[in-house]
């Protein structure tokens, strides 16, 4: 169906540039985008060809009508006859990071702040959004400790204000860098009994990279040794000085877990967002950053945006990093279904053709046409990029061997995670194992399921592949061992990064690897009283054993891993079947079963 006018500016035209419009006075100013012929020169600025033949012919430059002049000559003729002058690079569509858009003034309206809470691990940043929001995240979160990137929007007094909440563990720098870029306040988040810590200094770091206000916020006032004094001296050492000592910094007294001096530390957001005069354009095409991205099991590549400028509808199609889509669905973090999004609005949308990255820019555009043309050139653009990296080695075994020989060796990695926060904090980790023999390169870290696009790379690239929470499938596997690329998988990132580790130093020990035995492709569910959920399969590749274990895979990411507890053909128990027939599977303990999963059959083998 073909996409309704609608009344938005498509900021795409500002990308373009034709013939007609690559060079034209502005306010007396000469603007041009690329070389300019003598006679152009002489029509735009008003001239006759003749005197600009004659003056650069003074000048000892012999010149006609239709020769091109270089900038420098163009700088100096606008000049002489009384224009500024300025170029202006031509920045292509698929380009779109690039582009700078003027919005007229008229268009402009107050838009909410975005406020991002950062600090150390464990000082009471996801309480203090819970303190916020009235909810309990942090109840609900893997040890208390936020693991990915969270966006929340709240109305105060009558303002709304957008929240991102960072994780502080050592592992997620990039999400923290992420969070200050997309930020117009960073609220510091320090513990009266803790002080300043790594990641405290971090992301004072951020914050003042991106050039925004910080407000500290000194939580855990409630805490028998907190001593605040204490930490708003330790924060004069990285230039964070309070107001009451000459200081730009408003410092907000703070007990997250009592709900103490919430309300002064909101007032002081609502002040600090009315000096900054924060503005966008609801009536264009929406543009900003992607937050957070996964590989949901049940609807797919799935990503939380926030809308920067622009206003994003239901059923827009966007460019995100090298994936596009139609916003098939938009809801906020109440998971409440929203048709329109407007500046500083955080929202998750379903939709898209892949998983993007954390960090990739998105942007809106009128057509299907158009988006999947742009996406089209990005990839190819970003695949050529990183086959540029070509200078790895393809196996494990042969590093600890080079390394001998004294040369520097480069480890690329192709890496495949189930979210993209893993994937940061797993190539974080990864590459503090760099030194003076082993550089580690990865040059590929994405989320969803190990596909035949990353063997190809990882064959151009001379990689290994390694992949943290997903699997791929027989075919890829398949076409892995055609093209003799290693595929290394792990559920437990210290397990990951210990493998590494002990290939860099020659370590030999015995150890539990999978050796995967077949797949079968779950074509009809069966709900059988008594006993539970049966799975009709088909075994697509090698065989089923009785006796060897399994795991579910959904859209490439593991569900479920257990046993099984029945294997059947029609009605009989067997102990193996073997690919191209059909049989009844039952997995212990495991009923939420989907048609269009895959069952895999594995064993595990002790290999040194």
């Amino acid at each position: 169906m073909a996409k309704k006018q609608d009344d938005r500016i498509s900021n795409v035209s500002h990308g373009k540039k034709n013939n007609k419009d690559y060079a034209k006075v502005n306010g007396g100013v000469f603007v041009f985008t690329k070389s300019i012929t003598v006679g152009d020169l002489a029509k735009q600025l008003n001239i006759n060809v003749a005197d600009i033949i004659k003056k650069l012919f003074l000048k000892g430059k012999m010149v006609t009508i239709n020769q091109y002049l270089d900038d420098e000559t163009i700088g100096e003729l606008c000049l002489e006859y009384g224009y500024d002058f300025k170029k202006e690079e031509i920045v292509n569509e698929e380009d779109f990071e690039k582009l700078n858009i003027e919005d007229d003034p008229k268009d402009l309206v107050e838009r909410a702040p975005v406020v991002t809470i950062m600090g150390h691990v464990d000082h009471g940043k996801t309480t203090l959004i819970d303190a916020i929001r009235n909810s309990n995240v942090a109840a609900g979160e893997f040890g208390g400790i936020s693991q990915a990137i969270g966006a929340y929007q709240k109305e105060i007094h009558g303002k709304k204000v957008t929240f991102i909440d960072t994780p502080g563990h050592e592992a997620f720098s990039a999400m923290r860098m992420r969070g200050a870029s997309v930020t117009d306040i960073v609220v510091l988040v320090v513990a009266a009994d803790d002080g300043v810590m790594p990641q405290t200094i971090e992301a004072i770091d951020h914050a003042k990279a991106a050039g925004v206000p910080i407000i500290v916020a000194v939580n855990k006032m409630d805490a028998p040794s907190a001593d605040p004094e204490r930490v708003i001296n330790q924060l004069m050492q990285y230039d964070i000085i309070a107001e009451k000592y000459g200081g730009d910094n408003i410092v907000c007294l703070i007990s997250a877990k009592k709900k103490q001096g919430i309300e002064e530390l909101l007032d002081a957001i609502i002040v600090q967002a009315e000096m900054a005069e924060l503005k966008a354009n609801p009536k264009r095409y929406a543009i900003g950053t992607v937050l957070e991205a996964n590989l949901d099991k049940g609807e797919g590549p799935k990503a939380t945006l926030l809308v920067q400028n622009g206003t994003l509808n239901s059923n827009d199609y966007i460019v995100v990093g090298t994936a596009y889509g139609k916003v098939r669905r938009m809801t906020n973090e109440h998971n409440q279904v929203l048709k329109v999004a407007a500046p500083s609005t955080p929202v998750s949308v379903i939709g898209l053709s892949e998983v993007p990255s954390a960090g990739d820019k998105f942007m809106a555009f009128p057509t299907e046409k158009q988006a999947r043309d742009i996406a089209s050139k990005r990839s190819l653009k970003k695949l050529e990029e990183e086959r540029a990296l070509n200078n790895g080695i393809t196996s494990l075994d042969d590093l600890y061997g080079k390394i001998q020989e004294g040369n520097m060796i480069q480890i690329n990695i192709v890496l495949k995670a189930d979210s993209t926060g893993s994937a940061d904090a797993v190539k974080s980790s990864l590459e503090k194992l760099n030194s003076d023999q082993v550089k580690i390169k990865v040059i590929r870290a994405a989320a969803g399921a190990i596909t035949e696009s990353d063997i190809l790379l990882a064959g151009a690239s001379n990689a290994l592949i390694y992949g943290f929470n997903v699997r791929p499938s027989a075919q890829v596997r398949k076409k892995a061992e055609e093209e003799k690329i290693e595929i290394h998988l792990h559920r437990i990132i210290y397990a990951l990064i210990e493998e590494v580790q002990n290939a860099i130093n020659g370590l030999e020990k015995k150890e539990e690897v999978e050796n995967v035995l077949g797949q079968a492709e779950v074509r009809n569910i069966f709900k059988v009283s008594k006993v539970g959920t049966v799975a009709g399969c088909y075994v697509t590749d090698g065989i089923f054993k009785r006796d060897a274990l399994c795991r579910v895979l959904r859209d490439g990411a593991i569900v479920y891993e257990g046993k099984l507890e029945s294997l059947k053909r029609f009605k009989d128990d067997v102990k193996t079947v073997a690919q191209g027939f059909e049989c009844g599977i039952k997995v212990e303990n495991f009923n939420d079963i989907h048609e269009g999963d895959i069952i895999e059959n594995y064993e595990l083998i002790e290999k040194e």
